[in-house]
């Protein structure tokens, strides 16, 4: 493991493997309820809302499938973030045809973590590495991208020749009846119930400085768009420990997207959608052909929205048939989502000389933005 910057020069860096786990059986959308629990003592008002939306939201999300890493039956959890990480990091490991004792660092991304030790070294440990550099990053589902561009900036500058990159999301966990104090929950806080899924993603990276065929990253961006923007995705919990009996007292823990006119009146502006403002600033940056965009890769958790924001991405010329998605068999992961398609890319399609994999999202807690360009090279 390099300790100090080597190379002046950014070296080229490619992706030699990748790997995703998603726990248990598909759920079909019929059995989300199942798996998840009954609502019995939420609000009656609450539920008689939830009963009328379910139809409609099944309609706008069109998916078909969730996966969950729970046991509807013993009502106890198969997996968590550490365990879903692994096994998708040794899945990116043996793709590539690297032992763990050789990954040099390890930057994980989750949406939000209250535990410690940190994720990023309860999985070296589980790896069995015995030494690396490694970072946990929680930012929603921005987090996968900013693993990325960190991992990405200290392989190119030379501090390391190699990197671990892992995004996981144990969304059922906050979804189950049993997490909620039921006869505080809102209409916000249920919404989330029926599109969220669990599972787990993994990139290895290597410096290429022979430009050997493979996926190269060309570049990866974020900022933060809602410096001026309420939340729209949260929970209730302050910057510090609480008593946990006062926390669920008061419902703080559960987590709530805001929907409808307050999320749509913060997600458009005079000139267009965030998304597409960001999308433009961040091809500002970082120009190229939209003809040798070969998947659009847009994460976002409805394919209602995404066929929308697509509309708009049309403007910027790139074609409507780039769009890739996987989320009608699998619902939206969140984090992982970015690196999960990445997988199913390399291993179910086939990528010519030139091609690029174009990638944004933008998450609602506070309009953080994200993104990266991609690019196929024989040789």
């Amino acid at each position: 493991m390099d300790s100090e910057l080597h190379h002046t020069d950014p070296r080229p860096v490619r992706i030699s493997g990748s790997g995703s786990f998603l726990p248990g059986q598909p759920v079909p959308k019929s059995e989300v309820d199942h798996y998840l629990g009954e609502l019995t003592e939420a609000p009656a008002r609450t539920l008689k809302w939830l009963k009328r939306v379910k139809d409609l939201m099944a309609e706008l999300l069109e998916i078909e499938y969730y996966h969950f890493a729970i046991d509807p039956v013993s009502r106890k959890f198969t997996e968590d973030n550490v365990s879903m990480s692994v096994k998708a990091a040794r899945q990116a490991l043996e793709a590539a045809g690297v032992q763990a004792e050789n990954v040099k660092l390890i930057v994980y991304g989750s949406a939000h973590q209250d535990q410690m030790p940190t994720a990023s070294v309860r999985i070296q440990e589980m790896l069995g590495i015995d030494r690396c550099a490694e970072l946990s990053i929680h930012a929603n589902c921005t987090s996968a991208y900013k693993s990325l561009l960190v991992a990405y900036d200290m392989i190119r500058y030379g501090r390391y020749d190699n990197a671990l990159v892992i995004s996981s999301s144990m969304s059922s966990s906050e979804l189950v009846a049993e997490y909620y104090n039921q006869p505080l929950v809102t209409k916000e806080e249920l919404f989330l119930r029926y599109f969220l899924s669990d599972g787990a993603s993994a990139l290895f990276l290597q410096a290429a400085p022979g430009k050997e065929p493979g996926l190269y990253i060309d570049h990866v961006f974020m900022e933060s768009a809602g410096g001026r923007k309420p939340s729209a995705m949260g929970n209730k919990r302050p910057a510090y420990w609480m008593n946990p009996k006062e926390e669920f007292n008061n419902g703080y823990h559960h987590l709530a997207q805001m929907f409808q006119e307050e999320l749509r009146k913060n997600f458009h502006e005079p000139d267009g959608s965030v998304f597409l403002n960001g999308l433009k600033r961040m091809l500002k940056q970082y120009p190229l052909d939209p003809g040798k965009i070969r998947y659009f890769q847009v994460n976002f958790p409805s394919k209602h929205i995404s066929e929308l924001v697509m509309d708009e991405c049309m403007t910027l010329g790139i074609p409507s048939h780039t769009l890739y998605s996987k989320m009608s068999t699998m619902g939206y992961l969140g984090p992982p989502m970015a690196f999960l398609c990445l997988d199913r890319i390399l291993k179910e399609e086939t990528l010519d000389n030139g091609d690029v994999i174009l990638s944004f999202v933008t998450e609602v807690s506070k309009f953080m933005q994200a993104g990266y360009v991609m690019s196929w090279h024989q040789s």
